[in-house]
Order: structure tokens, then C-alpha cells, then sequence
């Protein structure tokens, strides 16, 4: 008799055991893709030689929650806050409380070149940023990579991105298969 009733003591243990290791893999599962799994697809040529159009990418929504934007940071955000707009994908310039300015196809931050660890293309069109644009507290000023193809920060459509409206960090692309890898 306790035999029968320590087998079935030892069911229901196990039972219980299993129970809760499934939840917490299925909470941590949750959890991981949540926060560095969430996808966007990167549309148009504007992030060209380091996203094609069509790449689907994971994006970090955690980092930002406990840090802010670098400067070099591929990041997805709603171009001017819109909630039913696709994302926009760029790469940051400029930081809080900066001066931007393109002249003479290079970039100026606070007056001084900003030389970048890539090359990219020398730009044609400074937009906006022509004469400066002061960024104030929790704004950003991006760019994208092909430069001279790219609606961005230097445009009114796009503008400065405000700390609300980005969404994470770019930090790999997933598809296509040909292009997998971190994101630089």
C-alpha cells in the first residue's frame, strides 16, 4: 500500500517537475526572441553595401531600454513616430546635443571631421544639413550607408529620429541565407 502510494506521489512530483521546466523554457524562449528576436525587412537600397533591399534582419529592442544609441549603430525606427508606417532602417550619426553638418561632401560634427572606420560614397546632396543641424536632447541624426541614395536625417521626410521612435538595434540578418551574418 505505501509502495502504490509513494509511486504515485512520485508521478505527480515528476509531473509537476516537468511542468515547470517546460514553462520556464517557454518564458525564456519568450523572453529571447521578444527581446533580440523581433524581425524587419529592410526596404530599398538606402543601407547598401551592409543591407540589400529585401533583408530581413533581428533587431535588439532590450539594449536601448538600458543604454542609448552609439555612434556607428544600425538601428530601426518609425520615421517620425508613425505607428502604421514600415520601419526605417540607417545607420547614427550624430548624438544628443550635437551640431551636424555636411560640407563639401563630408561629415562635420561640433566642427570637426567625422572620419568613419568604412569607406562610403562622398556625399553629393548635405540636404538640411547644409547649414548645421543642432540635435537637442534625445535626438539622433542618421544616415544610410549608400549615401547618395538614401532618404535620411538630411531630409525633411525623415528628420532628426527622436530617442521614442527607435525601435532597436540592428544586429543580424537572417534572410536571405546568401547574406546571413552580424550586422557591422
Amino acid at each position: 500500500m505505501r509502495e502504490k502510494r509513494r509511486a504515485k506521489h512520485s508521478i505527480i512530483k515528476n509531473i509537476l517537475l516537468w511542468t515547470f521546466q517546460i514553462l520556464v523554457v517557454i518564458l525564456f524562449a519568450y523572453v529571447l526572441v521578444y527581446f533580440f528576436g523581433q524581425s524587419r525587412t529592410n526596404i530599398g537600397q538606402s543601407m547598401d553595401v551592409t543591407l540589400s533591399g529585401g533583408d530581413t534582419v533581428l533587431m535588439d529592442t532590450l539594449i536601448y531600454q538600458v543604454g542609448s544609441p552609439k555612434r556607428g549603430d544600425v538601428i530601426a525606427f518609425k520615421p517620425n513616430g508613425s505607428s502604421t508606417g514600415h520601419s526605417s532602417i540607417k545607420r547614427v550619426i550624430g548624438l544628443p546635443g550635437e551640431t551636424i553638418q555636411i560640407k563639401d561632401g563630408m561629415i562635420y560634427i561640433d566642427g570637426e571631421v567625422y572620419l568613419e572606420k568604412k569607406s562610403y560614397p562622398v556625399i553629393t546632396n548635405p540636404g538640411m544639413a547644409s547649414d548645421g543641424i543642432t540635435l537637442g536632447n534625445q535626438e539622433y541624426f542618421v544616415l544610410g550607408d549608400n549615401r547618395n541614395n538614401s532618404v535620411d536625417s538630411r531630409f525633411a521626410d525623415v528628420g532628426t529620429v527622436k530617442a521614442s521612435y527607435i525601435e532597436g538595434k540592428v544586429w543580424f540578418v537572417l534572410s536571405p541565407s546568401e547574406h546571413r551574418g552580424l550586422v557591422k
